[in-house]
């Protein structure tokens, strides 16, 4: 593994400073793909003049890293009082003090390692979990790395697409209405705006600093120099955007596989998905590009209004929370609903690129050098598969956009424009994200009115899927019917016909990241959350003697809390009986943090560590998503559910910022609602904290007003 120092960083900084590396920003002005050729080989020689390979023996014995020099000569003594031991009491008392001495120095060098390497780790949750799961020593299959298994797993993800591909060629094209966007914009986006030095400065800094094979040095080299070489990368973003044209060199991609779930069977390449790894200037040049996109996107309103992946202020819990909110005011009424989650096979992966050029330059208004640079990022890209040391034969990219690239999840959803348009014009509730697709219809008040409808829209969508070589997976598409108790027991029983597979109603359904069963009361998922949050906590705990109370603090938000509040703006409205369990995950929390006896009453010490209980942090997420909408920050989808009320007659409330508040029928359904839920919480608050300027100011606010309502 490479070692910079300061000297090194340095030294290197000061030469390119030089007019020896000077020289290669006049290289620069030549053609875009020259100018990142010369970038490459001056960095590369740099690296090797400056930090050359060098052999080094290395022995496969990995000793304890807190085990230092110091404690080694502790031991050593310890054993040497043991070999003197004869019986007698002064030689015993030398060899407990000592063993002693030992054990205590064993314990505070454990621990200071403990801390060290946690809070490196504190603001990289991936970094942290991998670090925790490294101190915890879990059995691990490792999977073989050698060209044989590079090759393999690269003839499995082109041969997976290749199958899709030839499975859809072999069916005749479909007829299918011609779909034309509905919000062409006016004036099209022809010429990117040229960036300066501290616009790419504070793009990179804002970027993860993962290096890639295809690099030719590590990224940490780039950030301690940026300052020096940041001219010469905002010269080869410029001459891209300008041209047109991408460098070779920045489309191709090293393809990681990274398994699906965690446990699978690591020799199934079925159970991996391929992840590019792409140069770091590739997506320095990437982002700049997004940034422009994304602003033309949002100043001409073209986003597709469902759709919340991959989208600033977007979640899967703001898209959760949308369709739990239609469901349940459906339940309300006494409806049962139909939700159908749509599953799509290697959908990155099998775009068709002259259709996405035509949705960029047909729907969105893309032209000239913008529309070029596409045209030039899509085509001759090439990829391999790299494990350890060892790297795949390169092959061409045809199709498909890179997973793991910036801007291959801004150029799916472009892809997908058309698909919203079909679920309306058949009038069914509906939300994206990403490639995951979500129907639902409510089947009052005539059940066979509203089958048709939702057989129809899935026979329209499987024929637009198809037209654009995206494969519709029948075996994962699930069903499921929403509703009452009493609503769901009167339900038809239903079937769908879905890529040839016929798909029955479960009574559980995995819905981004959440559990949803018929009757909306995730006692599935909140049992699911208790299994995963206690195995966390049980190996905090056997770290506990060797961490300190900020460390464990750390862990705990990072493994138990965020658990705790993913998604909980669900669960508002839930009976007791179900909350009390997750407020029994956060109680033993705290007693493994402060370590409090199972006896002791366990709500002073909340109070202590500040940590507002289940219920309240599930009121506190409403709020300021209630915050949001309102000050047009929310999603659109989240911000039409709520309203200002505005009285019949001018009242002393008019000013007071309320919401107005909707009926509803049922406590257990219409009252857990967001709509309604959202203007109850905010209603009562009083009329500062409505009013806060800004939404950090909010939530100390809300923060200290739900904190003084709990425990004072």
């Amino acid at each position: 593994m490479l070692c910079l120092h300061d000297p090194f960083l340095s030294a290197l900084s000061n030469f390119v400073t030089s007019s020896t590396w000077t020289s290669l920003f006049f290289r620069l002005l030549l053609p875009t793909t020259n100018s990142v050729e010369h970038y490459n080989s001056m960095l590369s020689s740099l690296l090797d003049e400056f930090a050359p390979v060098r052999e080094r023996l290395v022995t496969f014995r990995k000793p304890c890293p807190w085990f230092t020099p110091d404690l080694r000569l502790m031991k050593a003594a310890g054993r040497q009082l043991e070999r003197q031991y004869t019986g007698l009491t002064v030689h015993r008392l030398l060899y407990t003090e000592q063993q002693s001495a030992y054990h205590s120095a064993l314990n505070t060098a454990r621990k200071s390692y403990y801390s060290s390497i946690i809070g490196n780790a504190a603001t990289n949750s991936k970094s942290l979990f991998k670090t925790v799961d490294n101190l915890l020593k879990p059995t691990k299959a490792v999977v073989h790395s050698s060209v044989d298994q590079c090759n393999k797993f690269l003839h499995y993800f082109t041969g997976k697409v290749e199958g899709i591909y030839s499975t859809l060629n072999t069916i005749a094209p479909l007829e299918l209405v011609n779909i034309q966007p509905s919000n062409f914009p006016t004036t099209t986006f022809s010429n990117f705006e040229m960036v300066g030095d501290d616009f790419i400065i504070s793009t990179v800094k804002s970027m993860n600093s993962t290096t890639s094979i295809l690099d030719p040095v590590p990224c940490s080299v780039i950030m301690n120099c940026l300052a020096s070489i940041c001219p010469f990368m905002t010269s080869i973003v410029n001459l891209s955007l300008t041209s047109g044209i991408v460098p070779p060199e920045l489309k191709i991609a090293a393809i990681t596989p990274v398994p699906k779930k965690t446990g699978c069977d690591v020799s199934d390449l079925s159970n991996y998905r391929p992840i590019s790894n792409l140069p770091f200037l590739a997506k320095v040049l990437e982002r700049v590009v997004a940034v422009q996109l994304n602003n033309h996107l949002a100043l001409k309103s073209l986003f597709e209004p469902f759709q919340s992946g991959f989208r600033r202020g977007h979640s899967t819990e703001t898209a959760l929370i949308r369709v739990e909110n239609d469901l349940l005011i459906a339940a309300d009424s006494g409806a049962c609903s139909i939700l159908v989650l749509l599953d799509l096979s290697a959908a990155f992966d099998t775009i068709c690129h002259s259709l996405l050029l035509d949705r960029l330059e047909n729907w969105l208004g893309l032209s000239g050098a913008v529309l070029n640079w596409f045209r030039s990022y899509l085509t001759n890209r090439a990829q391999f598969v790299g494990l350890g040391n060892y790297n795949s034969d390169t092959v061409p990219v045809r199709q498909g956009v890179p997973q793991g690239s910036v801007l291959g999840p801004i150029l799916f959803n472009i892809y997908m424009l058309p698909l919203g348009q079909i679920i309306r014009k058949h009038g069914l509730g509906y939300h994206c994200y990403a490639d995951d697709t979500q129907i639902y219809i409510t089947t009052s008040p005539d059940v066979h009115c509203s089958l048709i409808a939702l057989r129809g829209c899935l026979a329209e969508i499987s024929i637009w899927m198809h037209n654009n070589f995206l494969k519709l997976n029948g075996s994962k598409t699930e069903l499921m019917q929403i509703g009452t108790v009493a609503a769901t027991r009167k339900a038809e029983q239903i079937s769908l016909i879905v890529d040839s597979c016929t798909v029955i109603p479960t009574s559980q359904v995995r819905n981004l990241g959440v559990i949803f069963d018929s009757q909306l009361s995730f006692e599935a998922h909140i049992k699911h959350i208790s299994k995963t949050a206690f195995f966390h906590l049980r190996n905090i705990a056997r770290l506990r003697p060797f961490l300190s109370f900020a460390d464990t603090e750390r862990l705990i938000h990072a493994f138990i809390t965020t658990r705790l509040d993913y998604c909980n703006a669900l669960f508002s409205g839930l009976p007791a009986k179900s909350l009390s369990k997750l407020q029994y995950i956060q109680n033993s929390a705290a007693r493994v943090l402060t370590c409090t006896s199972p006896r002791e009453h366990i709500t002073p010490v909340l109070s202590q560590l500040h940590w507002l209980p289940v219920n309240a942090r599930i009121d506190f997420k409403i709020l300021i998503l209630t915050y949001k909408a309102l000050h047009g920050t929310a999603p659109e989808y989240l911000c039409d559910l709520i309203s200002p009320y505005t009285p019949s007659r001018s009242l002393r409330s008019t000013n007071s910022l309320s919401l107005h508040q909707p009926s509803c029928k049922l406590k257990t359904m219409g009252e857990r609602a967001f709509s309604y839920k959202a203007p109850k919480l905010w209603n009562v608050l009083p009329l500062p904290v409505r009013n806060a300027p800004t939404l950090g100011y909010f939530k100390k606010l809300i923060k200290t007003h739900l904190f003084k309502t709990v425990f004072l």
